[in-house]
């Protein structure tokens, strides 16, 4: 058959119904190049595919085209500035958890507390946060132990492998939310699942862990076992910070407040939606 050039090959998937970027990113992964070589594509419109190259990439955008994460399809994401491997078992992550990461920083840089702060990252998944925030404390001035938890076995796995490669010293544990945790922590953080359901925007997410992924009726039923569970593991003035959906911060600012903490707010992302709530534990 003839061999298509690099520039057709980008074409066909786009006939596929992917869009430019996911085509780029999967022809990159194919010819065995970092996702930030795109230029070098430009550069190399008119080179030709071998047949092997070119059924691989048609199998990849079929793949993506039925829905399946360019994530799950290259088997890494970036997140962070860090590299994080991802598969089926775990969520990809997400741009929009980037704000809780931020969010945990700046609380740990305002500390009043004595440096190594304890910080503790519950459904852990990848291991995104946990290894975000230890990527930043172990290089910069407020050091802090990170304990990640999950209560999946499976996500434990990937999230360890994640913290090996990376050489970042978080500990790990098997738990459903608090349920085995002890110990106290200046800040707890969290994305638990949170979409309702019966969202009608889950038929789209089939490829990730529904359990990662959906939280009872109304999507809160996580999000408020760990506000009412976490005061018993903060220290006196330390931060309890959750992820949430678009249109959930006022119902998860009503549960911190009604479960007695102070200084209860939210964050936007990027988008300028409310993303993240949290608040302070009394004391200190």
């Amino acid at each position: 058959m003839n061999q298509p050039t690099l520039s057709q090959a980008l074409t066909s998937a786009q006939t596929l119904g992917l869009d430019r970027l996911d085509a780029q990113l999967l022809l990159l992964h194919t010819l065995g190049k970092s996702a930030d070589e795109r230029a070098w594509l430009l550069a190399h419109d008119t080179d030709l595919l071998a047949d092997e190259q070119a059924a691989r990439y048609q199998t990849l955008c079929l793949r993506r085209a039925q829905g399946e994460p360019v994530a799950y399809l290259v088997g890494h994401k970036e997140f962070f500035g860090l590299d994080l491997q991802v598969d089926p078992r775990v969520l990809v992550p997400r741009p929009d958890t980037e704000t809780l990461v931020q969010w945990a920083l700046d609380v740990l840089a305002i500390s009043e507390h004595t440096p190594p702060h304890e910080v503790l990252d519950l459904g852990t998944g990848s291991g995104a946060i946990a290894l975000a925030i230890c990527h930043v404390c172990q290089s910069g001035s407020h050091r802090a132990r990170v304990v990640a938890v999950d209560a999946s076995a499976d996500a434990l796995q990937v999230a360890r492998s994640n913290a090996t490669r990376l050489g970042l010293p978080v500990e790990f544990m098997q738990s459903h939310w608090l349920n085995e945790v002890s110990g106290h922590f200046h800040v707890i953080v969290s994305n638990p699942p949170y979409v309702a359901s019966g969202d009608p925007h889950l038929d789209a997410l089939v490829h990730e862990p529904l359990q990662a992924l959906a939280a009872g009726p109304n999507g809160l039923d996580d999000l408020q076992n760990i506000v009412q569970n976490a005061p018993r593991h903060l220290l006196a003035g330390g931060w309890l910070l959750l992820e949430h959906g678009h249109d959930q911060a006022t119902a998860v600012r009503g549960l911190l407040v009604q479960q007695g903490f102070m200084q209860v707010q939210s964050r936007k992302d990027l988008a300028g939606i409310e993303r993240c709530s949290g608040g302070q534990w009394p004391g200190g």
